[in-house]
């Protein structure tokens, strides 16, 4: 029997590549940032700090290097796992190392969702990795081949461990990944974070966290982090006892790090806490409007977000130096031939540039996917992933729709194509860069500013001599030149996200045109469907 325990054990452990045209893969702006990809592979990193410390650990994320056959002879034991949206090539990794005879170990949300697709892995490891991780240990110490491992306890974060921040190379990516907290108290009904965490809001205590900033300043990383966080916001109150204590770790160690993270719109409704968030240097926020439609939010429980001035909400965020990112979804029950233009028209009150704007998705294991499927509008085999290139902006829609399902294709295209047009992108980055009051406290070093001066050039070549955003991205230019020079840094980052943007709106439109042509071929019976349950 193969002592496991012992240090002689190599662990391989496979973040799986995203799609190229996965929405958050931001090639084109890491590309001039210097790095691979936008965000370490935070769990992988956790789930090697919770196995054995005398193993022999390799991490090899597949969006930032080549996952080789030499890895897998080297190694003893894989462990992978993802997102829905990395389902298949999860499902390959599994199959490789089963070809060189490797036992394997598979986690992570979808597998924690949907684990009788991933029964050809050897031990499935699911839910939260402080409860389970032990439990598949004890039994690969007593020999077992095989295992399911699940626990209904809630991890206590306050006994985290470390993530190994020293099995990637910093270099590789534009921000590192931390998580501060868990869950979200609120219920919407499309979103799976209580699936896998609850109801119930937990943050890590501020010992805890400074421990894990600690050690990734120790590692030797400084710059930008982000915080893996549901909702960051989700309660107010924990937040604003545990920043200031960051904010003195901060100040003692001259600011190494700012900040990012998801929250709820609900953050404008208190002054404090974004007070607080600036101090820290937060500098950017991604914000689910989801829809401009008060009944829809309604209807799908999002109530923190029904009768909000976008405009004034996101001015306000930007009075406090954060920069907001916003989300927005086509293909609710309820929506009409106005849908589309209202979503713009909420696109352009936001003044966001970064919008990500996707087709409305059944998760596992939802209330809303619970709902379809006790009235019948669940279409076979929709929670299983075959597209390469899936991700909740090239997919989504795997339902009977309300509305036929070509006119929220149309509906889709005609938002991209508006909200990604040039002119219309640069006017919601000027507005952005003009009103942003940035308190920045975390000064780069002379190396990194030489390297923003080279990205910078590199910006202003691509996009300042494009026939395409040419005239939109000197005319952005002159204005803060003239009106707030302190705004040209961001504008030219936002100049870099319309390189990816503008490419993935392209990729998005064609590929929906595609689909358009194929649900036609479909459509009556499609409709048959549709009205049947109408009819009920």
């Amino acid at each position: 029997m193969i002592d496991w325990m012992s240090e002689d054990t190599k662990c391989l452990l496979v973040g799986p590549k995203f799609s190229d045209y996965h929405f958050l893969n931001y090639s084109e702006i890491c590309k001039f940032k210097g790095a691979k990809y936008p965000v370490s592979p935070l769990g992988l990193m956790t789930a090697a700090a919770l196995l054995p410390q005398n193993w022999q650990f390799k991490l090899i994320d597949e969006n930032v290097e080549t996952l080789k056959n030499e890895h897998f002879e080297w190694a003893d034991l894989i462990c992978t796992g993802g997102m829905l949206s990395q389902q298949a090539r999860v499902l390959a990794i599994i199959d490789k190392a089963h070809a060189y005879d490797r036992p394997v170990v598979v986690g992570g949300p979808d597998a924690t969702s949907q684990p009788h697709l991933y029964q050809s892995a050897d031990y499935l490891v699911l839910g939260e990795g402080e409860n389970t991780i032990p439990l598949f240990l004890k039994d690969l110490e007593n020999g077992c081949r095989s295992g399911q491992y699940q626990s209904s306890q809630k991890a206590n974060l306050n006994n985290s461990v470390i993530p190994r921040f020293d099995l990637i190379r910093f270099k590789n990516y534009a921000q590192i990944a931390v998580q501060f907290s868990r869950g979200c108290p609120f219920n919407c009904e499309i979103c799976d974070v209580s699936v896998f965490f609850g109801k119930k809001f937990q943050m890590k205590g501020s010992d805890q966290i400074i421990k894990e900033l600690q050690g990734l300043y120790d590692a030797g990383y400084r710059g930008s982090i982000f915080l893996a966080d549901d909702n960051f916001t989700a309660d107010k109150n924990s937040a604003k006892q545990t920043l200031p204590e960051i904010k003195e770790w901060s100040k003692a160690h001259n600011y190494p790090f700012f900040f990012g993270s998801q929250c709820s719109i609900d953050l404008v409704d208190d002054e404090e806490l974004m007070e607080i968030m600036r101090d820290v240097d937060f500098r950017w926020v991604v914000i689910g409007i989801e829809t401009p439609e008060d009944e829809i939010l309604r209807s799908i429980k999002k109530k923190q977000n029904i009768k909000r001035q976008y405009q004034q909400t996101f001015k306000k965020l930007l009075s406090y130096g954060m920069i907001v990112h916003v989300t927005l979804i086509l293909g609710f029950d309820n929506e009409n031939d106005r849908t589309a233009d209202r979503m713009l028209k909420t696109i352009e009150d936001s003044a966001a540039p970064v919008a990500y704007i996707g087709l409305l998705e059944a998760l596992p294991n939802t209330q809303f996917t619970k709902r379809l499927e006790s009235e019948g509008r669940l279409l076979e085999e929709s929670l299983i992933q075959k597209n390469p290139v899936f991700d909740k902006m090239t997919s989504g829609l795997n339902f009977i729709t309300k509305r036929p399902k070509t006119e929220i294709l149309k509906d889709y295209i005609k938002v991209l194509s508006i909200a990604y047009n040039p002119k219309i992108y640069y006017k919601r980055a000027t507005y952005t860069a003009m009103n942003l009051k940035p308190a920045y406290k975390y000064i780069p070093s002379t190396r990194e500013i030489l390297k923003m001066v080279r990205t910078a050039l590199r910006v202003c070549l691509a996009v300042g001599f494009d026939k395409i955003t040419g005239v939109h991205f000197w005319k952005m230019l002159f204005i803060l030149l003239v009106k707030n020079p302190r705004g040209i840094l961001i504008a030219l980052e936002f100049s870099a996200y319309y390189i990816h943007f503008y490419g993935q709106s392209k990729f998005l439109i064609d590929f929906t045109n595609r689909r358009i042509e194929e649900t036609k071929l479909y459509e009556e019976k499609y409709n048959q469907l549709s009205k049947r349950y109408l009819d009920q």
